[in-house]
């Protein structure tokens, strides 16, 4: 079977919005909800361009919210492919917002999602492989496998937590917190 391989640089997506003040929160800062939209629509576009169909959001893998971004900002985002498995992607987000006025810029929020390529009837279907071309591509690769280890390792050792509420208040007595069972 002959693999397809895309350039990193290949299916990268960027796109700006100025922000207005309908997507403020009562402290005047753009709502972090409403940057997790955004964030979920690139990752569809950088996914979906790599893989060349629908893509679906498997999981938010981090989401840094670094320094708040103001209304009437300019925000830029960059997304790109930084690993593939056999059907997934994770596609790294970065996010700058622009004063407009100063032209000063800033670093708002790093992100990685986990993007699955979907066949028109919903099955998974595979992606084509990813090109390295710098020395970032391989960092970045390297470093999504060993998060997707970290992920692994994290499920296996929850999959079999039992819960006990004499051990739990026992460990808890030294936490910020006061229990009060009924």
């Amino acid at each position: 079977m002959h693999t397809i391989f895309k350039k990193v640089s290949e299916t990268a997506v960027t796109f700006s919005e100025l922000m207005l003040p309908s997507t403020s929160n009562f402290n005047g800062k753009v709502h972090g909800g409403y940057i997790l939209s955004l964030m979920d629509q690139i990752a569809f576009a950088c996914a979906s361009k790599h893989s060349g169909t629908y893509c679906v959001t498997a999981s938010v893998d981090t989401v840094n919210f670094l320094n708040p971004i103001e209304v009437g900002e300019l925000v830029t985002m960059k997304a790109c492919i930084n690993y593939v498995g056999n059907t997934s992607m994770v596609v790294g987000i970065r996010i700058d917002s622009e004063n407009i006025q100063t032209g000063k810029i800033k670093h708002c929020n790093s992100s990685y999602f986990t993007m699955v390529a979907r066949s028109q009837n919903g099955k998974s279907v595979p992606v084509p492989g990813l090109l390295l071309t710098s020395k970032n591509d391989v960092r970045r690769f390297t470093r999504s496998m060993q998060q997707k280890a970290l992920a692994k390792q994290y499920k296996e050792l929850t999959k079999n937590f039992k819960f006990d509420i004499i051990d739990a208040v026992q460990k808890l007595k030294d936490e910020k917190v006061k229990i009060d069972l009924l």
